[in-house]
């Protein structure tokens, strides 16, 4: 074997295992990538349930109090004037 036919050998050798090297992490890249997708929608939706008990909660008490309180109309006080009440008439 000539030594032109040797380096060729070595080199397309070493072309190819450096492709599958490449290749390889770039694969474990994208699952690492694709996985901490899947770890921050799960989070996320942890967030919006925690979150929407948070308001039920929160509605549930409003309904509570709303129960417990009479809510006079402050509209109809300001529609009528107040006549004023000082010593310079």
């Amino acid at each position: 074997m000539s030594q032109a036919s040797k380096l060729t050998l070595a080199g397309t050798s070493l072309l190819a295992l450096g492709t599958v090297v490449f290749v390889h992490f770039q694969q474990q890249f994208e699952k690492d990538a694709m996985h901490q997708g899947v770890v921050r929608d799960m989070e996320q939706q942890r967030v919006k349930k925690e979150r929407q008990l948070d308001f039920d909660m929160q509605r549930e008490l409003e309904a509570e109090y709303r129960k417990g309180q009479t809510v006079k109309d402050s509209v109809a006080d300001l529609e009528q004037p107040k006549r004023f009440q000082g010593r310079y008439h």
